[in-house]
């Protein structure tokens, strides 16, 4: 018999993992919504001709593609077919690869139903055939949020506050650190490399994880001079406030129109922000690249303190990914927040609120026909409450019923017995202090309910 398994870099979450992965949902979801963003889905597949492409070549090369249903080999020369090529005849749709790239798809296909400015929020798994890590998987939840159809720059302020209230509402404290497309464009037009701005980014955007030394190897294998990579070095240790990273930028773009706009950007975008009692740190980072291909403005990075772990959001501003589809002039900002890595920090920091692993706030113990009939009143009367409760499903030896109240961390467990059916009452014991008490049901669900 074959010994049953998961894929690597997928998993399995018991109901103590759902309860914290919904309490993070919920939180999230709470402030989406707070903020007037409306949600969407989409499926979990798309045409490999929407998703390729979008992510640059490190990119195309994690999607998941899905092989055509039925006879796939009839008719294709596998002996003489590139692999590219051969994928082509036999996949044409792929697992997303994140939510933006299907949103643009959406608003593109559903331009006559949505009001402009859409400002919308989506919740879902997706898909990447990376190598499986701590805090990185080959399935996982991303969290969006995104603005399209305004190129104002109160809507990047406004995803920076999103971002501080959702992990001040955790308790994570948390660097929020900041680029600008442009300020990229700018280095490398100052550096002579105008033309190489796509493999710039994408080398700097493992600088966290490589380092600098790696990073200028991988430059150079990308065809940018030793001369222009020795350029690039100062840029690689900007260190003092955001105005004094500012200010060595002006010197520096003198002669740089789109290094200039992309300063400009960043001054508007904490001027906003001063004006919106975030209390997160803002960073400005002008080693911040973010890897994806259709980022054209600023970019966004959350950091955890006091946590080793990779980034736990991202995102940033996309000029014309809509144009791709047909749909020209459209451009959109949005940021994500990953799931998994936020379950991480809080489980490393304890910062799960302790209430939320025993959903179960009462047991009713069944000693028989008689007593489930008169536990099932009560019963009633806590869940119209809202009280979480149930009845032991059959008669039991009570031991039994109490180590399946403790199993599931249950609070209270309520018994009724003769003598308490005569005097219309229950015994509620408290799991944690051991005392029980003869209360009514109305007592019984203001105790409870107090604890809620």
């Amino acid at each position: 018999m074959v010994k049953p398994s998961i894929p690597k870099g997928t998993r399995d979450f018991a109901p103590t993992e759902m309860i914290r992965r919904n309490y993070i949902f919920d939180t999230i979801k709470a402030v989406f919504k707070k903020h007037a963003f409306l949600p969407i889905e989409t499926p979990s597949m798309e045409n490999l001709s929407t998703l390729m492409g979008k992510y640059g070549e490190e990119g195309d090369r994690l999607l998941f593609k899905v092989l055509n249903s039925g006879d796939f080999k009839q008719g294709v020369d596998f002996e003489n077919l590139t692999s590219n090529q051969l994928t082509s005849k036999i996949c044409e749709k792929g697992l997303r690869y994140d939510l933006t790239v299907p949103f643009a798809r959406y608003v593109v296909q559903h331009q006559a139903e949505i009001s402009f400015p859409f400002k919308r929020y989506q919740m879902q798994p997706v898909w990447r055939a990376d190598r499986p890590q701590k805090g990185r998987y080959r399935e996982f939840y991303q969290c969006d949020v995104d603005v399209i159809g305004s190129t104002s720059l109160l809507n990047e302020a406004e995803l920076m506050q999103i971002t501080d209230e959702i992990f001040t509402s955790f308790g994570i404290p948390v660097v929020i650190k900041i680029n600008n497309r442009k300020i990229l464009s700018g280095i490398a037009e100052v550096v002579g490399e105008a033309d190489k701005l796509t493999d710039i980014c994408t080398a700097i955007d493992k600088l966290d994880k490589i380092g600098k030394e790696k990073v200028c190897e991988e430059l150079k294998e990308r065809g940018l001079s030793c001369e222009a990579i020795g350029k690039m070095d100062p840029f690689f240790c900007f260190c003092g406030s955001n105005e004094e990273k500012l200010a060595q930028l002006d010197k520096v773009f003198a002669n740089s129109e789109i290094g200039l706009k992309g300063l400009s950007e960043i001054r508007q975008m904490l001027a906003y922000a001063a004006q919106m009692d975030i209390k997160a740190e803002i960073e400005l980072d002008i080693t911040l690249a973010r890897g994806l291909n259709y980022y054209t403005g600023a970019i966004f990075e959350v950091k955890a303190q006091n946590v080793s772990i990779g980034s736990i959001s991202g995102g940033g501003r996309y000029d014309d990914l809509t144009g791709i589809f047909g749909l020209k002039n459209m451009s959109g900002v949005g940021i994500s927040y990953g799931a998994e890595r936020i379950y991480d920090v809080l489980n490393e920091l304890n910062l799960f609120p302790t209430n939320i692993d025993s959903p179960i706030k009462a047991l009713f113990i069944n000693f028989g026909e008689k007593e489930e009939l008169y536990a099932l009143k009560g019963l009633q009367a806590l869940r119209q409450a809202g009280i979480a409760s149930e009845l032991y499903p059959e008669k039991a030896k009570i031991g039994k019923q109490m180590t399946y109240a403790n199993a599931k961390a249950v609070p209270f467990v309520i018994m009724a017995g003769a003598d308490e059916i005569a005097e219309n009452v229950y015994t509620l014991k408290d799991m944690n202090s051991g005392e029980q008490r003869k209360l009514n049901i109305a007592e019984i669900r203001e105790i409870i309910a107090a604890t809620l």
